[in-house]
């Protein structure tokens, strides 16, 4: 999965804390796809992948920040990410806000190993 290059480290670990930078709905071309299902879907497996490569799962996630563009989207998300995680669900937290690209979400997550 590509991502565009950007001065910040795709993730940092603490000990057995780790630490995910902001992630977005790239698909594997690079390229943002239409609706938010999709961005949410992509969205969380590429998180899902990063902490693959550190031999976790999303089990492992204990918090998200999700920033979504439109609160309309909201109900569509919550959908996606329910059927992603599964209880004990990390705690989280989700606001309204611009992002720095045409995108309708970025996720950030907090995950113990």
């Amino acid at each position: 999965m590509s991502t565009p290059k950007l001065p910040l480290s795709k993730l940092r670990r603490l000990g057995d804390t780790i630490y995910l930078s902001g992630e977005l709905g790239f698909d594997d071309a690079g390229k943002i796809p239409e609706g938010i299902e999709a961005q949410t879907t992509n969205c969380l497996n590429r998180i899902k992948a990063t902490l693959e490569a550190e031999g976790l799962s999303l089990a492992s996630v204990v918090s998200c920040t999700c920033y979504l563009t439109d609160a309309g989207d909201f109900a569509a998300f919550n959908k996606i990410y329910a059927e992603t995680f599964a209880d004990p669900l990390p705690v989280r937290t989700t606001v309204q806000s611009g992002l720095m690209i045409d995108a309708k979400l970025e996720i950030t997550v907090i995950a113990q190993a």
